[in-house]
């Protein structure tokens, strides 16, 4: 005769938990994460911690390339790194 195991949910929360914790220590949380290729103003301001005026600042003076698709700019996040590793070497 064969035995009937219930799995409740209960059980069920248990395994996910479990699941996660083993993919996180494989450095696998679900979903690749992928370093964007352009980002978007909004964007970079949040990554620099800048107003849009000065957002705007970097590129009027030519700091911070960036290319316009419509009415959105577009800007390298390479880029970024290099206008921030600049400063980082003018500063010391």
């Amino acid at each position: 005769m064969a035995t009937l195991d219930l799995i409740t949910r209960t059980d069920l929360e248990e395994f996910k938990k479990e699941l996660f914790a083993e993919l996180k220590k494989l450095n696998i949380d679900g979903a690749e994460k992928v370093q964007k290729k352009w980002l978007r103003s909004a964007e970079v301001r949040k990554v620099l911690g800048i107003s849009p005026g000065t957002l705007q600042s970097l590129r009027l003076n030519g700091v911070l390339s960036f290319t316009k698709v419509g009415s959105i700019l577009y800007y390298k996040y390479e880029d970024i790194n290099s206008v921030l590793e600049e400063n980082l070497s003018l500063s010391r």
